[in-house]
Protein backbone atom coordinates (compact mmCIF):
# COMPACT_ATOMS: atom_id res chain seq x y z
CA UNK A 1 0.00 0.00 0.00
CA UNK A 2 1.23 2.98 -0.94
CA UNK A 3 0.80 5.22 2.83
CA UNK A 4 3.33 1.96 3.94
CA UNK A 5 6.21 3.05 1.66
CA UNK A 6 7.84 5.76 2.88
CA UNK A 7 11.07 4.26 3.69
CA UNK A 8 12.70 7.39 5.12
CA UNK A 9 10.25 7.11 7.49
CA UNK A 10 11.02 3.25 8.15
CA UNK A 11 14.45 3.05 8.85
CA UNK A 12 15.52 6.66 9.96
CA UNK A 13 17.29 4.37 13.18
CA UNK A 14 19.46 2.47 10.58
CA UNK A 15 22.77 3.10 9.83
CA UNK A 16 23.60 1.96 5.70
CA UNK A 17 25.75 -0.54 7.31
CA UNK A 18 22.87 -1.80 9.27
CA UNK A 19 20.39 -1.74 6.15
CA UNK A 20 22.79 -3.58 3.91
CA UNK A 21 23.44 -6.19 6.42
CA UNK A 22 19.86 -6.56 6.80
CA UNK A 23 19.64 -7.14 3.10
CA UNK A 24 21.67 -10.06 3.02
CA UNK A 25 20.24 -11.79 5.93
CA UNK A 26 16.53 -11.46 4.63
CA UNK A 27 18.27 -12.14 0.97
CA UNK A 28 19.36 -15.57 2.98
CA UNK A 29 16.13 -16.47 4.14
CA UNK A 30 14.40 -16.10 1.21
CA UNK A 31 15.80 -19.46 0.07
CA UNK A 32 13.79 -21.88 1.35
CA UNK A 33 16.34 -24.71 0.92
CA UNK A 34 18.95 -22.89 2.15
CA UNK A 35 17.10 -21.49 5.40
CA UNK A 36 16.08 -25.05 5.91
CA UNK A 37 19.97 -26.39 6.16
CA UNK A 38 21.28 -23.16 8.16
CA UNK A 39 18.53 -23.27 10.76
CA UNK A 40 19.37 -27.32 11.22
CA UNK A 41 23.06 -26.46 11.73
CA UNK A 42 22.51 -23.54 13.53
CA UNK A 43 20.49 -24.99 16.11
CA UNK A 44 23.32 -28.38 16.13
CA UNK A 45 26.21 -25.88 16.16
CA UNK A 46 24.47 -23.74 18.90
CA UNK A 47 23.34 -26.55 21.27
CA UNK A 48 27.21 -28.10 21.12
CA UNK A 49 28.56 -25.15 22.61
CA UNK A 50 30.12 -23.52 19.01
CA UNK A 51 31.05 -20.22 20.65
CA UNK A 52 32.00 -18.60 17.06
CA UNK A 53 29.09 -19.81 15.64
CA UNK A 54 27.00 -18.01 18.60
CA UNK A 55 29.29 -14.93 17.94
CA UNK A 56 28.15 -14.74 14.24
CA UNK A 57 24.42 -15.87 15.34
CA UNK A 58 24.28 -12.59 17.61
CA UNK A 59 26.07 -10.15 15.15
CA UNK A 60 23.07 -11.08 12.56
CA UNK A 61 19.97 -13.09 13.34
CA UNK A 62 19.92 -12.30 16.88
CA UNK A 63 20.96 -8.07 16.38
CA UNK A 64 18.16 -8.29 13.48
CA UNK A 65 15.26 -9.81 15.67
CA UNK A 66 16.10 -9.14 19.10
CA UNK A 67 16.53 -6.39 21.45
CA UNK A 68 19.39 -8.50 23.57
CA UNK A 69 20.77 -11.24 26.63
CA UNK A 70 18.30 -9.28 29.19
CA UNK A 71 16.04 -6.82 29.67
CA UNK A 72 18.67 -3.90 30.85
CA UNK A 73 20.78 -4.52 27.58
CA UNK A 74 17.38 -4.54 25.75
CA UNK A 75 16.89 -0.77 26.89
CA UNK A 76 18.38 0.72 24.65
CA UNK A 77 15.93 -0.64 22.03
CA UNK A 78 12.76 0.14 23.91
CA UNK A 79 13.84 3.60 24.79
CA UNK A 80 15.04 4.29 20.80
CA UNK A 81 11.48 2.70 19.34
CA UNK A 82 9.37 4.87 22.78
CA UNK A 83 11.55 8.07 20.93
CA UNK A 84 9.82 7.17 17.89
CA UNK A 85 6.44 6.51 20.00
CA UNK A 86 6.64 2.84 19.26
CA UNK A 87 6.04 0.66 22.42
CA UNK A 88 8.21 -2.58 23.41
CA UNK A 89 6.45 -5.43 24.45
CA UNK A 90 9.22 -8.22 25.87
CA UNK A 91 8.99 -11.46 24.88
CA UNK A 92 11.69 -13.71 27.19
CA UNK A 93 11.49 -16.21 24.27
CA UNK A 94 13.27 -19.07 25.61
CA UNK A 95 11.64 -22.02 24.00
CA UNK A 96 11.75 -25.54 24.05
CA UNK A 97 12.30 -26.69 27.84
CA UNK A 98 9.64 -29.20 29.58
CA UNK A 99 10.96 -29.62 32.53
CA UNK A 100 9.45 -27.89 36.24
CA UNK A 101 12.75 -26.03 37.26
CA UNK A 102 12.51 -24.44 34.09
CA UNK A 103 8.81 -23.20 34.32
CA UNK A 104 8.89 -22.12 37.49
CA UNK A 105 12.26 -19.77 36.21
CA UNK A 106 10.39 -18.43 33.67
CA UNK A 107 7.54 -17.79 35.73
CA UNK A 108 9.38 -15.64 38.11
CA UNK A 109 11.73 -13.64 35.08
CA UNK A 110 7.91 -12.99 33.36
CA UNK A 111 6.78 -11.22 36.89
CA UNK A 112 10.23 -9.60 36.85
CA UNK A 113 9.58 -7.98 33.62
CA UNK A 114 5.76 -6.86 34.94
CA UNK A 115 7.81 -5.08 38.28
CA UNK A 116 10.51 -4.14 35.88
CA UNK A 117 7.98 -2.11 33.77
CA UNK A 118 5.50 -0.43 36.50
CA UNK A 119 5.14 3.27 35.28
CA UNK A 120 7.10 2.89 32.18
CA UNK A 121 4.32 3.90 29.43
CA UNK A 122 7.11 2.32 26.76
CA UNK A 123 6.10 -1.31 27.65
CA UNK A 124 2.40 -1.14 27.69
CA UNK A 125 2.11 -5.40 27.66
CA UNK A 126 3.32 -8.25 29.28
CA UNK A 127 3.15 -11.46 27.39
CA UNK A 128 3.78 -15.21 27.93
CA UNK A 129 3.19 -18.79 26.35
CA UNK A 130 1.45 -21.14 27.94
CA UNK A 131 4.06 -23.60 26.97
CA UNK A 132 6.84 -21.95 28.62
CA UNK A 133 4.46 -22.13 32.07
CA UNK A 134 3.47 -26.58 31.31
CA UNK A 135 4.17 -28.95 28.76
CA UNK A 136 1.85 -29.14 25.97
CA UNK A 137 0.86 -32.72 26.54
CA UNK A 138 -1.01 -31.37 29.62
CA UNK A 139 -2.57 -28.72 27.58
CA UNK A 140 -3.79 -31.33 25.27
CA UNK A 141 -4.86 -33.66 28.12
CA UNK A 142 -7.03 -30.92 29.93
CA UNK A 143 -8.46 -29.81 26.15
CA UNK A 144 -9.84 -33.23 25.33
CA UNK A 145 -11.22 -33.95 29.26
CA UNK A 146 -8.88 -36.70 29.74
CA UNK A 147 -9.08 -38.39 33.43
CA UNK A 148 -6.14 -37.28 35.20
CA UNK A 149 -3.47 -39.33 37.09
CA UNK A 150 -3.06 -37.43 40.51
CA UNK A 151 0.55 -36.23 39.29
CA UNK A 152 -1.29 -34.61 36.33
CA UNK A 153 -3.79 -33.00 38.33
CA UNK A 154 -0.83 -31.45 40.48
CA UNK A 155 1.13 -30.46 37.57
CA UNK A 156 -2.04 -28.32 36.06
CA UNK A 157 -2.61 -27.15 39.21
CA UNK A 158 0.91 -25.74 39.24
CA UNK A 159 0.25 -24.26 35.43
CA UNK A 160 -2.52 -22.57 36.50
CA UNK A 161 -1.14 -21.44 39.68
CA UNK A 162 1.60 -19.78 37.12
CA UNK A 163 -1.17 -18.41 34.69
CA UNK A 164 -3.29 -16.98 38.08
CA UNK A 165 0.38 -15.31 39.54
CA UNK A 166 1.11 -13.55 36.80
CA UNK A 167 -2.44 -12.17 35.88
CA UNK A 168 -3.32 -11.06 39.57
CA UNK A 169 0.75 -9.42 39.52
CA UNK A 170 -1.16 -7.44 36.28
CA UNK A 171 -3.67 -6.75 37.66
CA UNK A 172 -2.52 -5.23 41.03
CA UNK A 173 0.41 -3.02 38.93
CA UNK A 174 -2.63 -2.29 35.94
CA UNK A 175 -0.48 -3.55 33.37
CA UNK A 176 -2.02 -5.19 30.50
CA UNK A 177 -0.83 -9.29 29.47
CA UNK A 178 -1.15 -11.31 26.83
CA UNK A 179 -1.30 -15.30 26.41
CA UNK A 180 -0.12 -16.10 23.03
CA UNK A 181 -1.79 -18.72 20.70
CA UNK A 182 -0.02 -21.93 19.82
CA UNK A 183 -0.73 -25.24 18.72
CA UNK A 184 -4.22 -26.20 17.82
CA UNK A 185 -4.07 -29.57 19.96
CA UNK A 186 -3.24 -27.43 23.08
CA UNK A 187 -5.33 -24.48 22.74
CA UNK A 188 -8.77 -25.43 24.14
CA UNK A 189 -6.72 -25.53 27.59
CA UNK A 190 -5.43 -22.24 26.83
CA UNK A 191 -8.56 -20.35 25.92
CA UNK A 192 -10.07 -22.45 29.16
CA UNK A 193 -7.53 -21.14 31.18
CA UNK A 194 -7.44 -17.44 29.77
CA UNK A 195 -11.38 -16.76 30.44
CA UNK A 196 -10.96 -18.24 33.76
CA UNK A 197 -8.25 -15.30 34.15
CA UNK A 198 -10.45 -12.90 32.43
CA UNK A 199 -13.18 -13.30 34.56
CA UNK A 200 -11.00 -12.98 37.76
CA UNK A 201 -9.27 -9.74 36.14
CA UNK A 202 -10.91 -8.07 34.06
CA UNK A 203 -13.76 -6.92 35.82
CA UNK A 204 -13.50 -3.52 35.19
CA UNK A 205 -11.21 -3.40 31.99
CA UNK A 206 -9.03 -5.92 30.31
CA UNK A 207 -6.05 -6.42 31.97
CA UNK A 208 -5.67 -10.27 30.54
CA UNK A 209 -5.74 -10.63 26.70
CA UNK A 210 -5.96 -14.24 24.94
CA UNK A 211 -4.75 -14.89 21.38
CA UNK A 212 -7.04 -15.63 18.48
CA UNK A 213 -4.85 -17.15 15.06
CA UNK A 214 -7.50 -16.50 12.34
CA UNK A 215 -5.59 -18.94 10.06
CA UNK A 216 -7.39 -21.51 12.22
CA UNK A 217 -11.32 -22.93 10.96
CA UNK A 218 -13.90 -21.73 13.99
CA UNK A 219 -12.43 -18.81 15.27
CA UNK A 220 -14.86 -16.39 14.72
CA UNK A 221 -17.55 -18.61 16.18
CA UNK A 222 -15.49 -19.28 19.25
CA UNK A 223 -15.41 -15.48 19.59
CA UNK A 224 -18.50 -15.04 19.12
CA UNK A 225 -19.97 -17.46 21.81
CA UNK A 226 -16.90 -16.10 24.20
CA UNK A 227 -18.63 -12.51 24.02
CA UNK A 228 -21.82 -14.47 25.18
CA UNK A 229 -19.98 -15.98 28.36
CA UNK A 230 -18.29 -12.65 28.98
CA UNK A 231 -21.67 -10.33 29.02
CA UNK A 232 -23.29 -13.53 31.22
CA UNK A 233 -20.08 -13.09 34.01
CA UNK A 234 -19.82 -9.26 33.38
CA UNK A 235 -16.31 -8.94 32.71
CA UNK A 236 -14.24 -7.33 29.79
CA UNK A 237 -12.44 -9.27 26.46
CA UNK A 238 -8.68 -8.53 25.40
CA UNK A 239 -7.90 -10.36 21.82
CA UNK A 240 -4.86 -10.00 20.35
CA UNK A 241 -5.49 -11.13 16.72
CA UNK A 242 -3.00 -12.69 14.73
CA UNK A 243 -3.50 -14.82 11.28
CA UNK A 244 -0.73 -17.69 13.03
CA UNK A 245 2.14 -19.62 12.38
CA UNK A 246 2.12 -23.08 12.85
CA UNK A 247 0.39 -23.65 9.59
CA UNK A 248 3.02 -26.59 8.53
CA UNK A 249 3.19 -28.53 11.31
CA UNK A 250 -0.82 -28.05 11.90
CA UNK A 251 -1.47 -29.53 8.25
CA UNK A 252 1.16 -32.47 8.85
CA UNK A 253 -0.18 -33.71 12.17
CA UNK A 254 -3.59 -33.42 10.54
CA UNK A 255 -3.27 -35.62 8.26
CA UNK A 256 -0.61 -38.16 10.99
CA UNK A 257 -3.39 -38.34 12.88
CA UNK A 258 -6.02 -38.40 10.44
CA UNK A 259 -8.40 -35.02 11.44
CA UNK A 260 -9.62 -32.38 9.71
CA UNK A 261 -7.35 -29.42 8.52
CA UNK A 262 -7.63 -27.23 11.38
CA UNK A 263 -6.11 -24.56 9.02
CA UNK A 264 -8.27 -22.09 6.14
CA UNK A 265 -7.77 -23.64 2.84
CA UNK A 266 -5.84 -20.83 1.72
CA UNK A 267 -4.08 -17.88 1.59
CA UNK A 268 -7.19 -15.62 0.60
CA UNK A 269 -9.68 -17.60 3.06
CA UNK A 270 -6.97 -16.67 6.21
CA UNK A 271 -6.95 -13.00 4.50
CA UNK A 272 -11.06 -12.76 4.68
CA UNK A 273 -11.11 -14.73 8.07
CA UNK A 274 -8.62 -11.69 9.55
CA UNK A 275 -10.73 -8.84 8.53
CA UNK A 276 -13.90 -10.45 9.73
CA UNK A 277 -12.56 -10.91 13.20
CA UNK A 278 -11.55 -6.71 12.23
CA UNK A 279 -15.17 -6.28 11.76
CA UNK A 280 -16.09 -8.51 14.94
CA UNK A 281 -13.92 -6.18 17.13
CA UNK A 282 -15.41 -2.74 15.66
CA UNK A 283 -18.69 -3.88 16.47
CA UNK A 284 -18.00 -5.16 20.00
CA UNK A 285 -16.28 -2.10 21.13
CA UNK A 286 -18.16 -1.93 24.47
CA UNK A 287 -16.77 -5.20 25.87
CA UNK A 288 -14.11 -6.25 23.50
CA UNK A 289 -10.34 -4.43 22.86
CA UNK A 290 -7.89 -5.83 20.43
CA UNK A 291 -3.83 -5.73 19.78
CA UNK A 292 -3.70 -6.16 15.96
CA UNK A 293 -0.64 -8.12 15.22
CA UNK A 294 -0.24 -8.25 11.87
CA UNK A 295 2.72 -7.63 8.94
CA UNK A 296 0.00 -7.03 5.99
CA UNK A 297 -0.22 -3.64 4.75
CA UNK A 298 -4.09 -3.92 3.57
CA UNK A 299 -5.31 -5.35 6.96
CA UNK A 300 -3.59 -2.45 8.68
CA UNK A 301 -5.21 0.28 6.42
CA UNK A 302 -8.72 -1.77 6.98
CA UNK A 303 -8.28 -1.17 10.65
CA UNK A 304 -7.34 2.82 10.03
CA UNK A 305 -10.27 3.10 7.91
CA UNK A 306 -12.92 1.40 10.20
CA UNK A 307 -11.24 3.42 13.15
CA UNK A 308 -11.96 6.50 11.23
CA UNK A 309 -15.68 5.73 10.30
CA UNK A 310 -16.21 4.69 13.66
CA UNK A 311 -15.41 8.10 14.86
CA UNK A 312 -12.59 7.00 16.96
CA UNK A 313 -9.39 8.64 18.65
CA UNK A 314 -6.38 6.77 16.82
CA UNK A 315 -4.89 6.75 20.44
CA UNK A 316 -8.08 5.08 21.61
CA UNK A 317 -6.76 2.47 24.47
CA UNK A 318 -9.27 -0.05 22.69
CA UNK A 319 -6.87 -0.34 19.79
CA UNK A 320 -3.29 -1.35 18.79
CA UNK A 321 -1.43 -2.16 16.17
CA UNK A 322 1.63 -4.28 16.79
CA UNK A 323 4.84 -5.97 14.79
CA UNK A 324 7.88 -7.96 15.43
CA UNK A 325 11.12 -6.47 15.99
CA UNK A 326 13.27 -6.51 12.94
CA UNK A 327 10.10 -6.64 10.74
CA UNK A 328 7.59 -4.47 8.86
CA UNK A 329 9.25 -0.96 10.12
CA UNK A 330 7.11 0.75 7.45
CA UNK A 331 3.98 -0.27 9.23
CA UNK A 332 5.02 0.69 12.49
CA UNK A 333 6.43 3.81 12.23
CA UNK A 334 4.00 5.18 9.62
CA UNK A 335 1.46 4.12 12.50
CA UNK A 336 3.23 5.83 15.21
CA UNK A 337 3.73 9.42 13.16
CA UNK A 338 0.18 9.04 12.50
CA UNK A 339 -0.98 9.00 16.61
CA UNK A 340 -2.10 5.67 16.70
CA UNK A 341 -1.11 2.73 19.68
CA UNK A 342 1.75 0.71 18.30
CA UNK A 343 3.89 -2.11 20.10
CA UNK A 344 6.48 -4.37 18.87
CA UNK A 345 7.30 -7.88 20.39
CA UNK A 346 10.97 -7.60 21.13
CA UNK A 347 12.75 -11.01 22.00
CA UNK A 348 15.37 -10.84 24.70
CA UNK A 349 17.36 -13.64 26.52
CA UNK A 350 20.61 -15.83 25.98
CA UNK A 351 21.91 -16.13 22.37
CA UNK A 352 21.73 -19.66 22.71
CA UNK A 353 18.03 -20.22 24.54
CA UNK A 354 16.68 -17.90 21.65
CA UNK A 355 18.19 -20.18 18.83
CA UNK A 356 14.94 -22.13 18.04
CA UNK A 357 12.91 -18.56 18.27
CA UNK A 358 15.71 -17.04 15.98
CA UNK A 359 15.41 -20.38 13.24
CA UNK A 360 11.62 -20.26 13.75
CA UNK A 361 11.49 -16.62 12.70
CA UNK A 362 13.29 -17.77 9.68
CA UNK A 363 11.61 -20.57 8.49
CA UNK A 364 8.31 -18.41 8.93
CA UNK A 365 9.88 -15.89 6.62
CA UNK A 366 10.45 -18.25 4.00
CA UNK A 367 7.00 -19.53 4.21
CA UNK A 368 4.57 -16.48 4.55
CA UNK A 369 4.49 -15.04 1.08
CA UNK A 370 5.60 -12.16 -0.12
CA UNK A 371 7.17 -11.41 3.59
CA UNK A 372 10.84 -11.52 3.00
CA UNK A 373 10.37 -10.43 -0.55
CA UNK A 374 8.92 -6.83 0.82
CA UNK A 375 11.31 -6.35 3.29
CA UNK A 376 13.70 -6.63 0.41
CA UNK A 377 12.06 -4.43 -1.62
CA UNK A 378 11.77 -1.39 1.15
CA UNK A 379 15.68 -1.96 2.13
CA UNK A 380 16.99 -1.80 -1.40
CA UNK A 381 14.44 1.44 -2.00
CA UNK A 382 16.01 3.01 1.30
CA UNK A 383 19.83 2.52 0.15
CA UNK A 384 18.73 3.73 -3.26
CA UNK A 385 16.91 6.65 -2.00
CA UNK A 386 20.54 7.59 0.30
CA UNK A 387 22.77 7.56 -3.18
CA UNK A 388 20.81 10.00 -4.36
Amino acid sequence: MPIFNDTKVAFADKSDAQLRKAYWMFKMIEQPALTSIGTSLLNFTVHNNFPFVTGIVKKTLFEQFCGGETREESMKVVKQLFKRGVGSIFDYSIEGKVDEETFDAVCTEIKDIIKFSVGNPAIPFIVFKPTAFGRIDIYEAIGKNAELTTSQKEEWARVVTRFDEVCKLCFEHDKKVMVDAEETWMQDAADQLCEEMMEKYNQEKPIVWNTIQMYRTGRLEYMTEHLQRAKQKNYYIGYKIVRGAYMEKERARAIEKGYPDPIQPNKEASDKNYNAGIDFVMVNLDIVSAFFGTHNEISSELIMDKMMTKGLEKSTPHIYFGQLYGMSDNISFYLSNQGYNVAKYLPYGPVKDVVPYLTRRAAENTSVAGQTGRELGLISKELERRKK
